[in-house]
């Protein structure tokens, strides 16, 4: 799967280049997205305007994919999604487990509001164990 990559300060934004997502390239969806989860900046924002078709495996390994970077205390926003897809995810009842944003702007303001989420949970457990002695 080729993608464009443009890292910002507290996400990376990825864009493939490809018009469909497919069965055939979940593991080349993985093998792209997976390892950002070892950088510093871990979050990912997809943007998926280029993308025109995506089928039901495809759509799985995203649902897949973003439970892998939440588990990881990391974001994963797809955006710029075209009509036909969010048609084909509303279809397949996926729309309301995938997060999407309607753009980027929109996308980095989710990633930012989990960063401030997951320091507020972080400084909660701080207080907790620290009372708890």
């Amino acid at each position: 799967m080729q993608v464009k990559i443009d890292t910002k300060e507290k996400f990376h934004v990825i864009t493939p280049i490809e018009t469909a997502l497919t069965a055939t390239m979940t593991d080349d969806m993985e093998a792209a997205l997976l390892p950002f989860l070892q950088n510093d900046v871990k979050n990912v924002v997809l943007d998926l305007q280029q993308v025109q078709g995506v089928d039901t495996a495809a759509a799985a390994k995203l649902l897949q994919i973003q439970q892998k970077f939440y588990e990881n205390n990391a974001s994963f926003v797809s955006c710029n999604i075209q009509k036909n897809v969010n048609a084909f995810l509303a279809d397949s009842e996926l729309d309301d487990l995938l997060n999407i944003a309607p753009t980027e702007s929109e996308a980095w303001d989710i990633v930012q509001m989990e960063e401030i989420e997951r320091d507020l949970l972080d400084t909660e457990d701080i207080e907790f164990s620290e009372t708890d002695e």
